[in-house]
């Protein structure tokens, strides 16, 4: 696809109005296989609107929320299980929240424009650690130049560690 064709995503903040919208999105089947009870993420994810460790997005598409997307710092908590990650690494979860767009390519898309800005803003490292039962979003990452590195479980549960360094990114681009 040329890059004009591509679509360009926007990334904002959550606010408390999101979170009956991705309590939803959370319900679908596609999402609610992969992660915690929906009323557990909305807790988790309320606490995280003023974190300084994780900031949750809403992935929006010509202006229409899709997904949603958090970015983490996994060396501003404590005893989270990444801290072996390089200083400055940031972690990923995403989720396209509208079934009817799963599957048409919008998660490695949005993926690589995210990254792409991260990587701007002087990120050396992403992470990802999609379930390795996770075929769909495994590929997907793939696709966004995610490369596997380790298998671990943490109280996450099991996890393939997938990366992208901007020192490759740079090389690629």
């Amino acid at each position: 696809m040329p890059p004009e064709a591509q679509p360009r995503y926007s990334f904002r903040p959550v606010v408390e109005a999101d979170l009956p919208m991705i309590a939803g999105w959370l319900r679908q089947p596609h999402v609610a296989e992969w992660w915690d009870d929906a009323e557990d993420e909305i807790a988790s994810i309320r606490e995280h609107i003023d974190s300084i460790s994780v900031e949750p997005l809403i992935v929006e598409l010509n202006g229409k929320p899709i997904g949603y997307l958090q970015s983490y710092d996994p060396h501003l908590e404590d005893d989270h299980p990444y801290q072996d990650q390089p200083f400055g690494t940031l972690g990923l979860d995403l989720s396209i929240g509208r079934p009817e767009l799963v599957g048409m390519g919008h998660g490695s898309a949005l993926l690589r424009q995210f990254v792409e800005e991260l990587f701007e803003e002087g990120t050396p490292r992403v992470i990802i650690d999609p379930d390795p039962a996770n075929k769909r979003a495994i590929r997907a990452y793939e696709k966004a130049g995610f490369r596997a590195f380790d298998t671990r479980t943490s109280i996450y549960g099991p996890a393939l560690m997938m990366a992208i360094d901007a020192d490759d990114w740079n090389e690629d681009a």
